[in-house]
């Protein structure tokens, strides 16, 4: 039997089972190590790659290590497609029934989405910081002082965040784990790779460079380089979001939670009556 609900206000009693579900979401991590390792090798060998095979064949414009330039880049990227598995655990629950199970407990159904893209934003502090250490070993630096530092990576969890909304309304969209993870791929994808990540936009045919800079990948990576002091790879900024990173991040960062909270708890509700 299911224990009785406490007294309480309706939204109290929803911040409570939010709650309990972004432990459930943790709790599942531990208990899930191969999931945590793959979301820890997979960047760690970017960080490597990129620092010792390519540093010596991407020049970059206005000077700088290219080392301190392509760490951020797979901070940036690493939460991206962190996004996917989201939508493809999500995607696992529904086709075990398991989201079934949930809506028979007397809870807020809300707690359902708002608790998973929680919990993958505590993932995605843990990540962050193994990276960062990883970073800190192959030569990447912050050099603008503490608060600087701070800011940049609560800019980084703040795509996160986003990206974790974006990757639970697919998970909740679809029934088969296998189209939630090719649906994941074709966004992640032209984000993390038509950007300034990995190599400098003046590099990029000119037809491709307007959405290299408008690309939300962009924007957040060129913030947290700019706040890290890290190099910015940019002979002219000439788009807006690269003459003011840090207010284009935090736009766009926000406008995908705006989009994406809503059509995912609108996608729970759908799939309620499947």
């Amino acid at each position: 039997m299911t224990e009785p609900r406490v007294a309480g206000s309706g939204f109290a009693l929803a911040l409570r089972d939010c709650a309990v579900m972004t432990r459930r979401g943790m709790l599942r991590l531990g208990r899930v190590p191969d999931e945590l390792a793959f979301n820890l090798v997979q960047p760690i060998l970017f960080v490597l790659l990129f620092s010792y095979v390519f540093a010596g064949a991407i020049p970059l414009p206005g000077g700088g290590s290219f080392r301190e330039y392509v760490v951020v880049a797979v901070f940036a990227h690493s939460l991206a497609f962190m996004g996917v598995g989201t939508g493809t655990g999500l995607a696992v629950d529904m086709s075990r029934g398991l989201i079934d199970r949930f809506r028979a407990l007397p809870m807020a159904h809300v707690a359902v989405p708002v608790g998973r893209a929680n919990a993958e934003l505590l993932r995605a502090l843990l990540v962050t910081g193994v990276l960062s250490i990883v970073g800190l070993l192959v030569g990447w630096r912050a050099h603008l002082g503490v608060p600087s530092t701070l800011a940049g990576f609560g800019l980084l969890l703040l795509f996160a965040y986003a990206m974790a909304w974006v990757g639970v309304t697919i998970g909740l969209s679809v029934r088969n784990p296998e189209v939630a993870g090719t649906a994941g791929l074709l966004w992640v994808l032209p984000l993390g790779f038509v950007s300034n990540g990995f190599v400098p936009i003046s590099s990029m045919p000119e037809w491709l460079q307007p959405v290299a800079a408008w690309n939300p990948v962009t924007a957040v990576v060129t913030a947290a380089r700019t706040l890290f002091g890290n190099p910015l790879g940019l002979d002219d900024p000439g788009f807006w979001p690269l003459a003011h990173p840090v207010q284009a991040a935090v736009i766009w960062s926000l406008g995908l939670i705006a989009v994406f909270v809503p059509l995912a708890l609108l996608a729970f509700r759908s799939a309620r009556s499947r």
